[in-house]
């Protein structure tokens, strides 16, 4: 069998804003296809997280999470990942995708009215990522204080 090219599987799901039907098709196609694939879920998560369908997005953010943890060899659960399990202040790929992941599933949560669920991965990103360098901390404080926007 031959590798699983995302590329392939995602075309025709370009055209998110200006045909959302056929573009969550393809991103549906695709998940059924290769659900392991980090690029799909990525696509994924952008399609729902960019047409602000955020409790479809959770779903594939906290999947982008554990292929990151995977990556990186961390525990599946967030909440078992120390600072020191990763070098997450360096600008590499994989640490730097963690902390999005992190983030994003996050902000999707809090859009979602997951906020028990928001906090507990901001807190975490917060932790591992004390420059904030992607703004989980920031946005931790706009959760904590009731900010919708």
């Amino acid at each position: 069998m031959p590798p699983i090219d995302p590329a392939r599987l995602l075309a025709g799901a370009e055209g998110a804003r200006s045909d959302t039907a056929a573009s969550a098709e393809v991103i549906a196609r695709a998940l059924e296809t290769a659900p392991e694939d980090l690029e799909v879920r990525l696509a994924a998560y952008r399609f729902y997280f960019f047409t602000h369908d955020y409790a479809a997005a959770v779903p594939q953010a906290e999947a982008v999470l554990r292929l990151a943890a995977l990556r990186l060899n961390l525990p599946p659960d967030p909440a078992l990942v120390r600072p020191g399990d990763a070098d997450f202040t360096a600008h590499d790929f994989a640490p730097g995708l963690y902390l999005q992941a992190l983030i994003g599933l996050g902000y999707s949560a809090a859009r979602a009215g997951q906020r028990d669920l928001a906090r507990q991965v901001l807190t975490k990103a917060a932790a591992l990522d004390p420059t904030d360098r992607f703004g989980g901390a920031w946005l931790l404080a706009r959760v904590e204080a009731g900010e919708d926007d």
